[in-house]
């Protein structure tokens, strides 16, 4: 099945669960809000005069390099074989140290992604909270259709049904791979577990007064991470 398929598929559920237990499934475009966030465009602009301040820092080395080949090579008639690896081991190294800095400043993990963090961190917690916020009790899920693959900001716990797919693979929840066990006869179990999923499921038709129902840190970190924040180059 391929993936695409399969997210419309798990939508759809959603969807039907959510209008059997008078609950809401809504969506969020992350690119269009941050493109109304001022704070936002201010992050972007230092981020490409950033960058190109870096880029041209590189750059200039990379001329000079060129220069001094372009020297030697001219010059390389005129020098003795001991000269020659002295030249060229300069410039051999000149070149490392080109790379190496190109690395650190572009490279995974390097200047511009923690600079990056450093000023989209802020903005992409406030979009998450006031996401959580809008949510309350009333919605299921929240997807964002701005990001990569309608990614899933918000969504209730009360609907993770993850324990219950376990149950039917055999596996007992909570448990590791190696000391899971296997279920196979354990169809009575699964079928308590089952019950108790509707009497809860029946309980909750009414959404909750209290506020939003609360997400593990995990779901709200991989949440607030696929809010699209690429600079541009």
């Amino acid at each position: 099945m391929r993936p695409s398929f399969l997210r419309t598929a798990l939508m759809g559920l959603l969807l039907a669960g959510a209008s059997a237990h008078a609950q809401r499934i809504a969506f969020v475009d992350t690119k269009y809000i941050l493109g109304q966030m001022p704070d936002y465009a201010a992050a972007q602009q230092e981020l490409d005069r950033t960058s190109k301040k870096w880029q041209d820092e590189i750059d200039e080395r990379w001329a000079q390099i060129k220069r001094m080949r372009e020297a030697y090579n001219a010059e390389a008639i005129l020098l003795t074989d001991e000269m020659k690896k002295s030249r060229q081991a300069e410039i051999d190294k000149k070149e490392q140290e080109a790379r190496d800095l190109q690395q650190k400043r572009f490279g995974v993990g390097g200047d511009l992604f923690k600079k990056r963090q450093e000023l989209i961190q802020p903005i992409q917690d406030r979009v998450y909270d006031a996401v959580k916020e809008v949510a309350g009790s009333s919605y299921v899920a929240i997807f964002d259709i701005g990001g990569v693959g309608n990614n899933v900001l918000f969504a209730s716990e009360k609907y993770d049904k993850s324990d219950n797919v376990l149950r039917k693979l055999g596996i007992r929840p909570g448990q590791d791979g190696k000391n899971a066990g296997n279920l196979r006869g354990g169809e009575e179990e699964n079928d308590q577990h089952e019950e108790q999923d509707m009497k809860q499921d029946d309980r909750m038709r009414t959404p909750n007064k209290g506020g939003a129902d609360r997400i593990s840190p995990d779901r709200m970190n991989q949440g607030r991470d696929n809010i699209n924040t690429k600079p541009k180059q």
